[in-house]
Parts: C-alpha cells; sequence; structure tokens
C-alpha cells in the first residue's frame, strides 16, 4: 500500500510504559530509524530500547568550557604581560593565580551558552509545528497514554507492513497523521 505526499506517518497508543518499552525494542529490532516515542513522564531505559546514542550536547558543554577558561587565562595574560605592563611590588606581569577568578567566571558563562546553543541546534529547536500536533488524542500523551509514531520519511516503512508490526507489537488505535 504506497503512502501519500501527506502522510507524516503512523501513530499507535499504548496503555503502560513497560508495553511501550517492549514495542519500541520491537521497532528498533525491526530497523526503523525516524521513529519516536511520546511519554508523560520519563521512562527509565527508553533511550537504549529505541537505541539512541549518547547525546552529544556534554562535549559541547566541554568545549564551551575550556575555551571560556583559556579565553579567561589569555585576556588576563594579554593585559597584564604585553598590552599594559605594570610591575608593582616586584610582582611579575602574568600569575594563573590573579587570572583564575576571571577565568572560572569566563568558564562556567561560556559553558551555559555552548549548552544552550548546542542543545538547540541538536534538538532542531525552536520547532514551531510538528504535525503529531494534528491527532485529537496527543494531549493524553502529556497525561496517562503512550505513543509511538512511525514517519513514513524512513526507509522500511510502508504502511500496511508498519500498521501490522504496531498491532503486532500491541498498539491500540493506530492512525494515519497528515503532514
Amino acid at each position: 500500500m504506497p503512502t501519500s505526499a501527506s502522510t507524516y506517518g503512523l501513530i499507535a497508543t499504548f496503555e503502560t510504559a513497560p508495553a511501550l518499552y517492549h514495542a519500541a525494542e520491537a521497532v528498533r529490532d525491526a530497523g526503523y530509524r525516524n521513529w519516536d516515542c511520546i511519554t508523560p513522564f520519563p521512562v527509565h531505559g527508553l533511550d537504549k530500547a529505541m537505541g539512541l546514542r549518547r547525546s552529544i550536547v556534554p562535549r559541547i558543554s566541554l568545549a564551551g568550557g575550556i575555551t571560556g577558561f583559556i579565553t579567561g587565562m589569555s585576556m588576563i595574560w594579554w593585559t597584564g604581560a604585553v598590552d599594559y605592563q605594570l610591575v608593582v611590588g616586584g610582582k611579575p606581569l602574568f600569575s594563573p593565580m590573579f587570572a583564575f577568578p576571571v577565568s572560572y567566571e569566563l568558564t562556567i558563562l561560556f559553558t551555559a551558552f555552548a549548552t544552550i546553543i548546542g542543545m538547540f541546534v541538536v534538538n532542531g529547536l525552536p520547532m514551531h509545528y510538528h504535525p503529531v500536533l494534528k491527532y485529537d488524542h496527543i494531549r493524553r500523551g502529556m497525561d496517562d497514554t503512550f505513543f509511538i509514531v512511525i514517519e513514513a520519511r524512513d526507509p522500511r516503512f510502508n504502511l500496511a507492513n508498519t500498521r501490522a508490526l504496531l498491532e503486532k507489537v500491541g498498539g491500540k488505535a493506530i492512525a494515519e497523521l497528515e503532514a
């Protein structure tokens, strides 16, 4: 059964977190790549069941922190040892001990900015609209129901086969989503 251009994918309802967890493992094992789970609360281990890798946001945060620290040390070194050399009481032109407070604050500032910007970029934010929001019962996904959404852009997506898989793993109220 071919998919029309206006089809975003299929959505299936699950009543419990364990049912969703096992369905996610089955969808992952079936080879689907473009799909997601919608839950009213975090489900421990669901990311592993979905086959998701660890996020790169912590690495982006670390890079921001290192950049902030180096910026602080470089700024104090430049102003003390190059730009405005002033010997006071025989102290050195640059000492990391005196540059540390500024470097520490810039480390925190750059880490915070890198984390926020990295999260927005990695998650594709801001996303003002998503086709799943057209689904009539999506609000229950924020209260007491669990959903799996398999997108039509997935290479393995076939309307009949995907629907059969969702039925096999216990999906209820399987519906086609408009794009």
